[in-house]
């Protein structure tokens, strides 16, 4: 699978009021938050000095790490079902068709596993391994023969219901196409381990610019007197981890409109975030866990340095 772009639209954290008119000197922003009522004092401003937990990146993180260890589950199944049937003595040269044919309707009769041992062995290499995963049935809920044709085509069932034994070049198919399978399930858990590095590393930069807030509220909860320039060297600095976050927000979206995997072509799905939906769509948490923590944090930063411009406001 190939690497999908989209376009590149740059992510802004919103204003807390996106409709109010915009306020671009430190004496008219002070000035503003003086006006709101309940003016906060330092003691609260500390009280508000402690680490985010970034809940919603730590569980996509522990998402990710469950769905790669059953897709490289799946890849050990395929890898073993097709060393098992390769391991396998075709029947005789001539004695049944030599490729994948016949009618859709046969795919209900393979369960039965006709009279040859070799097909029936083929039917319990892959109960025994790919289906056998704790969660394969469950998630995916088909017969032997609905698994096989979706995981190794259609005319797989279909040729080994037709056929009634295992040909040499089904047998050769069969092995190509589980080993095609493992590959598959190889490339999606390195795509997996791609977004989970990503998870980390914007974790890691969360984490840097809410410690450097943390600190700053503690610096200016410890001054004594009159603490004018503090505050205000302490808002103007929370201004900037306000920036950061809008820089972190910019390169997650640019990560997004750059997957590391893209459906295959051929399913007919044209989704360039298709990738995100399949990890984190059936989890509880937001699609883009990393966006709504950066949101969440400028939130919290501006919540700080609005206070901050409050001590200033009432000469603190």
């Amino acid at each position: 699978m190939s690497a999908h772009s989209g376009s590149a639209t740059a992510f802004r954290i919103p204003s807390s009021d996106p409709t109010a008119a915009e306020c671009t000197t430190l004496s008219c922003e002070i000035g503003a938050v003086a006006t709101e009522p309940g003016a906060i004092t330092a003691a609260i401003i500390a009280a508000l000095a402690v680490f985010l937990t970034f809940a919603y990146v730590r569980d996509a993180t522990e998402a990710g790490r469950r769905e790669r260890r059953r897709v490289l589950d799946e890849r050990d199944a395929f890898e073993e079902f097709a060393d098992r049937v390769d391991a396998l003595d075709p029947a005789p040269t001539g004695g049944t068709a030599p490729a994948f044919d016949g009618s859709m309707a046969a795919v209900r009769t393979v369960g039965g596993g006709g009279d040859d041992v070799r097909l029936r062995r083929v039917l319990a290499a892959y109960r025994d391994t790919v289906m056998s995963l704790p969660h394969y049935r469950e998630e995916y809920d088909e017969t032997i023969p609905e698994s096989l044709a979706a995981e190794l085509g259609p005319d797989t069932a279909t040729a080994l219901a037709s056929n009634g034994t295992l040909s040499a070049g089904a047998q050769t198919a069969l092995v190509r196409r589980g080993r095609r399978a493992a590959e598959a399930r190889s490339s999606l858990a390195d795509a997996i381990g791609a977004e989970l590095d990503a998870l980390t590393r914007f974790e890691n930069d969360l984490t840097g610019v809410d410690r450097r807030r943390r600190r700053l509220l503690e610096h200016l909860d410890g001054v004594t007197g009159n603490g004018t320039d503090a505050a205000l060297d302490v808002w103007e600095r929370l201004d900037e981890l306000e920036r950061e976050c809008d820089a972190i927000a910019a390169d997650r979206q640019r990560s997004l409109d750059d997957p590391p995997m893209a459906p295959d072509p051929t399913i007919g799905v044209d989704d360039g975030r298709a990738f995100y939906e399949y990890l984190y769509g059936p989890t509880d948490g937001p699609r883009y866990p990393v966006l709504a923590e950066v949101s969440e944090l400028a939130e919290r930063i501006r919540t700080d340095r609005d206070r901050v411009a409050s001590r200033l406001a009432n000469g603190r």
